[in-house]
């Protein structure tokens, strides 16, 4: 099984917080590393303050940690690419990024204007060729740090999985839509990250939330089966996780060190057609008597 952590945000601490989370999972970084990249979710122009961007306060507390590890000389990378709906250009100046990276000496990257290396890559029957970025393939540390949050029908969540999607360099993405649970099980087969960083302070569901959370794992698949039941849904009713770790991505199997999902759960703002149809089961269940056989009303 793989670890994954869950931690709360303790008065708006995140560098406290992220240590905690990795000190949970064992997880150590090298002292030999040179080159580190960090993906953040800058998907569209929203402030981070609507849940649907990563903090760029959060990834700044990141690099602080990586260079108090590792070495204050490491070369960090924050790396976007452009979409269909989003340059990278407008996105890491109207998000923050742009005197983030300049006040921490960080290096800005848009993959879509990045050199790579074309590489094929096969999930089930599918087979797909993408461009795998320099400045990743080259990278000794790939860290994602994505958001929680619903996306459309066919994924049903955005989470790190999710986020590496924004990995691929090619910007009209709405091609791949088609075939999106396999284009995003591929891109992590291709490109898979060497750990998962979630910043789940300010949460995107039914509305926006301040949730207080980070969570942690060396393993992408194990952390969207978290996220998937702290949002209230099973792992195996997403496609996407349930190819990866057909593919062996990673595990669907996991355990959480640190506060219990439950608490972060119960507090998530779930989507309404999730609430509806839990809602819809209790009145089937309640009406049919089932609960009073089983000792709940």
């Amino acid at each position: 099984m793989s670890l994954v952590s869950a931690v709360k945000i303790i008065n708006g601490d995140f560098e406290e917080a992220i240590s905690k989370s990795l000190n949970l999972i064992d997880f150590n970084f090298s002292k030999d590393m040179h080159s580190i990249v960090i993906k953040p979710n800058l998907c569209y122009y929203f402030d981070y303050t609507t849940g649907y961007t990563t903090d760029p306060n959060f990834v700044a507390a990141l690099a602080q940690i990586l260079r108090n590890n590792i070495s204050k000389d490491i070369n960090i990378c924050v790396v976007e690419s452009d979409a269909s709906a989003m340059k990278c250009k407008y996105a890491f100046k109207m998000l923050g990024y742009e005197k983030m990276a300049k006040h921490y000496s960080l290096d800005l990257v848009n993959l879509s204007e990045d050199k790579g290396e074309k590489t094929e890559v096969h999930v089930g029957n599918h087979t797909f060729r993408f461009l795998v970025p320099s400045t990743i393939r080259k990278a000794d540390l790939l860290i994602n740090v994505p958001k929680i949050k619903y996306t459309m029908r066919s994924v049903k969540i955005s989470c790190a999985m999710k986020n590496i999607f924004g990995c691929n360099p090619y910007p009209n993405k709405f091609r791949y839509h088609e075939n999106l649970n396999e284009v995003i099980v591929a891109l992590n087969k291709l490109m898979k990250p060497d750990l998962c960083i979630v910043d789940g302070n300010t949460v995107f569901g039914e509305q926006t939330r301040k949730l207080g959370l980070v969570m942690a794992s060396s393993d992408n698949v194990s952390i969207d089966a978290a996220c998937a039941k702290i949002m209230g849904m099973s792992p195996n009713s997403i496609k996407c996780i349930r190819m990866a770790e057909k593919e062996k991505i990673g595990r669907t199997s996991f355990v959480v060190k640190g506060v219990p999902l439950n608490y972060f759960a119960a507090r998530y703002p779930r989507h309404r057609c999730y609430t509806r149809v839990k809602n819809q089961a209790f009145y089937c269940l309640t009406k049919f008597g089932i609960l009073s056989r089983m000792g709940i009303d």
